[in-house]
């Protein structure tokens, strides 16, 4: 750990028992140097207990006695062999109790508008479980018809940053492996240059791979124009049976 812990305590014992400056504080608390001048006129930290360093086993009075005697010289944190490896603790991320019923609205809506994101990842964004996350994707979940997808950066569940790293990550994993996309994950995951590159077998839909080869301009054989009839054809009428008696009697 670089940082010890309680810092704002921490800080408010230094200002009160050391001759530190505020610098050193701040740089060994992580706090600003103005931060730490607040703490001493008593404008931050009001009603915040001092935390001993020295007792919790975080700092040596000989470090402070260098510290003190040298303007420039930084505070280091006691080495603690059960600290080591503190920080690449793995496992999802821990949500706050009044944000846990948040967390099934933001998995389906990343299920739902990013499908590329693996169980892994969405359970890293959202601090949740695999189970759970399978069970919105195939729709068992108990409460799934009273689910609606909210985007979890806008509940605070994630950074937007966290996100976007990770849809790129799956992205790029999805390109590597080279496997089958639909039409729409083309369009997100390939850029134009890159699709126009790309082959007629590729880019076209099996469903109509043999319409490509007609085109409505090329007619190879003209159509010959179909006879116009003319008036006579409409007016030649068989005669009838009075039309003849009357030529007789002629």
């Amino acid at each position: 750990m670089n940082k010890p812990i309680m810092t704002k305590a921490t800080a408010v014992w230094l200002v009160d028992n050391t001759t530190l400056s505020f610098k050193q504080i701040g740089d060994f608390c992580g706090l600003h140097e103005l931060e730490v001048q607040g703490i001493a006129d008593g404008d931050v930290a009001t009603g915040v207990k001092g935390f001993d360093p020295i007792v919790n086993n975080q700092l040596t009075q000989e470090e402070i006695d260098k510290a003190e005697a040298n303007p420039h010289h930084k505070l280091q944190l006691k080495f603690n062999s059960a600290a080591v490896g503190e920080e690449k603790r793995r496992g999802p991320r821990y949500t706050p109790l009044s944000k846990r019923q948040d967390r099934p609205a933001s998995i389906l809506w990343l299920v739902k508008f990013h499908p590329e994101l693996s169980d892994g990842q969405v359970s890293k964004l959202v601090g949740t479980t695999k189970p759970t996350i399978q069970a919105i994707r195939e729709r068992t979940h108990w409460n799934i018809n009273n689910i609606q997808p909210i985007d979890p950066v806008a509940l605070g569940l994630c950074k937007q940053s966290e996100l976007d790293a990770a849809v790129q990550k799956a992205n790029a994993k999805k390109l590597a492996e080279g496997a089958a996309m639909s039409d729409d994950e083309r369009r997100k995951l390939v850029s134009t240059q890159t699709s126009l590159g790309m082959d007629v077998d590729n880019t076209v839909p099996s469903s109509i791979a043999g319409l490509e080869t007609f085109s409505l301009s090329s007619n190879e054989e003209e159509e010959k124009p179909e006879e116009t009839p003319d008036a006579e054809t409409f007016f030649n009428l068989p005669a009838s049976s009075e039309d003849d008696e009357d030529e007789d009697e002629s």
